[in-house]
């Protein structure tokens, strides 16, 4: 029996909902993994050791109690040892990647079982892009790099999802998506840059603002140099009424800081041997980007799995989501109009209304059936 005989749904002999039962349980039981990812991989720790633990006490979790589901409500949201609270996150990761794989499987699995898998693989690492996303304003490199990686060996084993039957085809396929999802959205990256890749912000007069080791520290906000500074061209502008290092002080001087370079007027300095300084000042400038380059490599991994005109269709449909949901969350005082706002969430959404039929709709739209008879 070959690679593409095996997903075949003739081979899996056992009733349709009896897989449909497993691919569940199974979705919860990966949700269970996927919860190790989200916690773990913003702060660079192994998603495979230690073993789960309890973040507050450390108590080691045996099997028995590390039930997808069951272990939650059991314990009503409670670690066993030291009765801390587990976040409710645990619970709907869980629940959400079990609905995911058995949607995943409902849809697909009798059409191919092949792309059933590799839809509860793809959408496995949409929910912990998703949830990092949201709470860091990161896509780790494990799942953007990684993607691009895993979609194309996918689309080797299994060239339907790239809409083709020989593997050869599906390959020059991913290859494409590939280059036009992450060259497109490296060229809005680079726009954006050009058109809003500053903000200024006003502070109330001689406010002190305070540049540390590791942060940029603001009247109301600290804000870290990893959020400000994407590469070695972004600067920190502002003009201090006072400045004050550790050694002398400046007055009514222009400053400018780089990732490793300080201009104090005329004066350039290693940021790494300025360990701190304050200044006086009304309005300072801050480097911003259009989007993070985590998106990209995002894009590029879609393509990988998906080919171009998945990534033609999320760039279209997450714009519109994610430009609904700002405008929305601003006149609801939830955001300001120069808020950071997570992009990859919104192009999740867009590939999975792809995948589970917008493929369909660009059909559908593209043949024109769905314009009115001229003169009805």
């Amino acid at each position: 029996m070959g690679i593409s005989a095996i997903f075949e749904p003739e081979n899996w002999m056992l009733p349709f909902h009896f897989w449909s039962v497993v691919m569940f349980v199974l979705g919860t039981m990966v949700g269970s993994f996927l919860n190790v990812c989200i916690y773990r991989m913003p702060q660079g720790l192994s998603i495979v050791h230690p073993p789960s633990h309890c973040p507050h006490c450390g108590y080691a979790i045996p099997w028995y109690l590390n039930v997808p589901l069951i272990t939650w409500i059991w314990l009503r949201g409670r670690c066993a040892n030291c009765r801390a609270p587990i976040t409710v996150r645990y619970f709907m990761v869980e629940l959400l990647t079990g609905v995911l794989f058995l949607l995943s499987w409902v849809v697909m699995g009798r059409e191919s079982v092949g792309v059933a898998l590799v839809y509860c693989l793809v959408l496995s690492g949409f929910v912990v892009a998703t949830f990092i996303d949201f709470e860091h304003f990161i896509i780790p490199d494990e799942i953007t790099i990684g993607g691009i990686i895993v979609g194309f060996l996918c689309s080797f084993a299994v060239p339907a999802i790239q809409d083709q039957e020989l593997a050869v085809n599906a390959l020059k396929e991913s290859a494409i998506g590939m280059a036009v999802g992450g060259g497109v959205l490296y060229a809005v990256l680079r726009g954006g840059k050009l058109l809003f890749g500053r903000k200024q912000v006003s502070l109330p007069p001689d406010s002190r603002v305070v540049f540390t080791e590791t942060s940029l520290v603001l009247p109301d906000e600290e804000i870290p140099y990893e959020d400000l500074f994407y590469r070695d061209s972004d600067v920190i502008q502002l003009e201090a009424k006072r400045l004050e290092l550790s050694d002398r002080c400046r007055w009514s001087v222009p400053v400018r800081l780089q990732p490793k370079k300080l201009l104090i007027g005329e004066e350039a300095l290693d940021p790494e041997q300025v360990h701190h300084m304050e200044v006086l000042t009304d309005k300072i400038v801050l480097p911003r980007e259009a989007m993070g380059f985590g998106d990209v490599k995002f894009m590029a991994a879609i393509g990988a799995f998906f080919g171009w005109s998945a990534v033609a269709f999320s760039l279209l449909v997450s714009s519109l989501i994610g430009g609904t949901v700002g405008v929305i969350l601003i006149l609801l005082k939830q955001r300001e109009w120069s808020s950071r706002i997570p992009y990859g969430p919104y192009i999740v959404a867009a590939v999975v209304i792809w995948m589970f039929g917008g493929d369909r709709f660009m059909e559908w739209w593209l043949s024109g059936r769905w314009a009115l008879p001229a003169g009805g």
